[in-house]
C-alpha cells in the first residue's frame, strides 16, 4: 500500500504544469475604457489602506517611456498603482501625487501562490539595535494588543514585454495578484 501512494505521488509530481494560453490581442480588444472618475481625483478606499503603516503601501512604478491602452496614453513618470472594485469589476488606479491620474480595468485576478513572497522578496538586513527595538515593540505588543502593530500588504511588480507590442504588469497586492495589459505603440 505504501509503494502504490508513493507512485501515485510521484506520478502526480511529474505531470506537467498546466499553462495559461491567453489570447492578450483578443482579451485587449474585448476590454472597454473605463468612463468611471473619482471625485476631486481623491481614492476614497487610501486612507483606510495607509492608516496603520508609515509609507504608502502600494507598489510605485517608473515609466520611461509612454504606455497605452485604447484612448488612455499613459505619460512617462512614477505611478503608485492600487487596485480597487467599482461596481463588481476591478480597475487599476495610477495615482501621482497622491491624486488618480488614469484608471484602467484588470482582465483577471488571482490568489497569490502560498509563498510566493517568501521565495520573492528580500529579507531587511537590521542592524543589532533595530533588532532589539522591534523586539522590544513585539514584547509590548503582547500585552497590550491596541499597541500592536498591523503588517502592511506585501506587494510585488512584474512587467513581461508580449508579442505584437502588448506588455502585461501585474500587480501582486495582499492576497490577489491583479493582472493588466497595455500596448506600447497605439492600435
Amino acid at each position: 500500500m505504501r509503494r502504490w501512494i508513493i507512485l501515485l505521488a510521484l506520478l502526480v509530481c511529474s505531470l506537467p504544469v498546466i499553462a495559461k494560453d491567453v489570447d492578450y490581442e483578443q482579451v485587449y480588444r474585448d476590454l472597454e475604457v473605463p468612463t468611471l472618475k473619482y471625485v476631486h481625483d481623491v481614492d476614497p478606499g487610501e486612507y483606510y489602506d495607509t492608516q496603520t503603516s508609515t509609507w504608502s503601501p502600494y507598489p510605485l512604478l517608473r515609466l520611461l517611456a509612454p504606455l497605452y491602452f485604447k484612448t488612455i496614453a499613459i505619460e512617462p513618470g512614477y505611478y503608485l498603482l492600487t487596485p480597487r472594485e467599482h461596481k463588481g469589476s476591478w480597475y487599476m488606479l495610477f495615482k501621482e501625487a497622491g491624486r488618480i491620474k488614469y484608471i484602467v480595468p484588470i482582465y483577471d485576478r488571482e490568489i497569490v501562490p502560498e509563498f510566493f513572497y517568501d521565495e520573492n522578496l528580500p529579507k531587511p538586513k537590521l542592524s543589532p539595535t533595530q533588532k532589539m527595538h522591534l523586539g522590544m515593540l513585539d514584547f509590548i505588543g503582547k500585552f497590550v494588543p491596541s499597541a500592536k502593530r498591523k503588517p502592511t500588504p506585501q506587494t510585488y511588480l512584474e512587467l513581461t514585454d508580449l508579442d505584437n507590442n502588448f506588455i502585461s504588469v501585474v500587480v501582486y497586492w495582499g492576497n490577489y495578484r491583479y493582472y493588466t495589459i497595455f500596448r506600447t505603440i497605439r492600435m
